[in-house]
């Protein structure tokens, strides 16, 4: 068990979380609406990595959502951060060891799609590893070969549709390419995205993904659509946009999230 896990057990007591979330770029609304709230900042956990994007508060937050006890990880820290696609490693082993079964990630994302325009909200069915990075090299353990044919679990991906579907809102679904960052994709790259498949593009949540499901974590994700990807729009992309544009869709996620996993 890591120091940190440690730590946290202690703070908690008798709550114990089965459900863990991933809040993204200007998503961390969620964390607001934790009941009964125990509070760490990333930089008071033993070997929590510290990120710098705004954005990204870099804090846990456990409590109850909707009647159910949670862990929220409100921020990440990203491979173009210090070029470490296992940087958010210890965070998950950390919510693997206090017993966390089900990780929910979101991310925000650039769309692939007209018809996917930026306040969407996508559920990623799969994804694709452009970056070529993963977290798991340098592990030794024959576990680091681990499967991803079903890397995002069909129960809690029902889950999420049928939240959505009680909730009217219009939930696509697709494939995330991780492109590295920090700089944003140029329109070639993104026509050869859509031509292998992609859907929607981003920088993040899929080293999350590997190592969830190297830890033995069941996965389901999301992406808030901020903007259409390089070339399909007029004028230049910007982190400012996403900023601005995450809060809309997020607020249709936090809903999803909630349902999907609140009690009654």
């Amino acid at each position: 068990m890591t120091e940190a896990a440690l730590l946290l057990k202690e703070a908690l007591g008798d709550l114990s979380p089965r459900h863990a979330i991933v809040l993204g770029s200007g998503l961390g609304g969620l964390a607001d609406e934790i009941e009964n709230p125990t509070r760490f900042a990333f930089s008071e956990l033993p070997g929590f990595p510290v990120g710098a994007v705004s954005g990204h508060h870099g804090s846990l937050v456990a409590g109850l959502l909707a009647g159910t006890p949670v862990i929220v990880l409100s921020g990440r820290v990203h491979y173009y951060e210090q070029g470490d696609a296992a940087a958010m490693r210890l965070p998950l082993e950390t919510l693997a060891a206090l017993g966390v079964e089900n990780l929910f990630l979101s991310n925000a994302a650039g769309s692939l799609h007209e018809d996917m325009p930026p306040g969407s909200v996508m559920l990623i069915t799969d994804h694709i590893n452009y970056s070529g990075m993963n977290p798991l090299i340098g592990e030794t353990s024959d576990r680091r070969f681990t499967g991803m044919s079903r890397a995002y679990d069909r129960e809690l991906a029902d889950a999420m549709r049928r939240a959505a579907a009680g909730l009217d809102i219009i939930l696509a679904e697709g494939t995330y390419m991780w492109f590295s960052g920090p700089s944003f994709e140029t329109p070639a790259e993104i026509r050869m995205a859509r031509v292998l498949g992609a859907d929607a593009v981003g920088m993040s949540t899929v080293p999350e993904v590997i190592l969830a499901r190297f830890l033995g974590m069941k996965v389901a994700a999301a992406s808030v659509i901020t903007n259409f990807g390089a070339g399909m729009s007029q004028g230049e992309l910007g982190h400012d946009e996403t900023k601005k544009m995450a809060p809309i869709g997020g607020r249709k996620l936090a809903a999803i999230v909630k349902r999907a996993i609140g009690k009654g």
